[in-house]
């Protein structure tokens, strides 16, 4: 039997492409955690529960949403640990590429509750983490922008070379630095593509620990699948 793992789960391209390759690398990872606002959506993206539980359910998963504030994260995300060790989980899969204060915060945390922190993107270049999520056919679309780095009107896009190659200068090729997030509505695992419809735009100002400026999310809907 495959060792059992969770995942750490943006709904983003860089999150689907480690989960494709932790299972690649024999891990079972069918549970599927997403820290959530209080308030409903998702933290990092703002995405709402309904896609994400749809998307976890294409890919055959079970999906684990968190709610936690501000102040309580790190409470919070270490009981989700406990809770997912005592439930017969022994890894927990983290889509990071090469922030090493993060890595440094999860591992320990991770240790803590007996788990073994897997992070199957490390190390890469960002150039080949952005061409893996193309060639493998990891389909995402953009959901938010950062305003100091990117046009609103890029919102809505696709994930893909036209949409790399049209990066300016000094803006990571998968938006690494916050420069951009996504949403996958369809790559390898899923069951089925979802149709995802275009939705309304909203402005938000950055919160601390992060640098000030203007987000702009783009709130996308589940349609019927194809």
């Amino acid at each position: 039997m495959s060792p059992r793992a969770a995942i750490s789960w943006s709904a983003g391209k860089d999150s689907c492409l480690a989960l494709v390759l932790a299972r690649e690398a024999g891990l079972d990872v069918s549970t599927f955690v997403t820290m959530m606002e209080e308030d409903g959506p998702s933290r990092s993206h703002r995405l709402p529960r309904a896609l994400i539980d749809a998307q976890v359910r294409a890919l055959g998963g079970r999906w684990l949403p968190v709610e936690a504030a501000s102040r309580d994260y790190a409470t919070v995300f270490a009981a989700t640990l406990d809770a997912l060790r005592d439930d017969g989980h022994g890894h927990m899969v983290f889509g990071d590429i090469d922030l090493a204060a993060h890595r440094d915060w999860l591992e320990p945390m991770c240790r803590r509750a007996g788990l073994d922190a897997v992070f199957p993107l490390w190390g890469m270049r960002r150039e080949d983490v952005s061409r893996q999520v193309i060639d493998r056919g990891i389909r995402a679309r953009i959901v938010c922008v950062d305003t100091r780095w990117l046009d609103a009107s890029r919102c809505g896009l696709d994930y893909d070379d036209a949409f790399v190659a049209s990066l300016p200068a000094g803006v990571c090729p998968v938006g690494e630095g916050g420069e951009f997030h996504s949403f996958v509505w369809d790559a390898p695992g899923f069951d089925r593509p979802l149709v995802v419809a275009r939705g309304p735009q909203r402005r938000e100002r950055s919160k601390p620990p992060l640098s000030p400026t203007e987000l702009v999310f783009e709130t996308p809907s589940l349609a019927a699948a194809r």
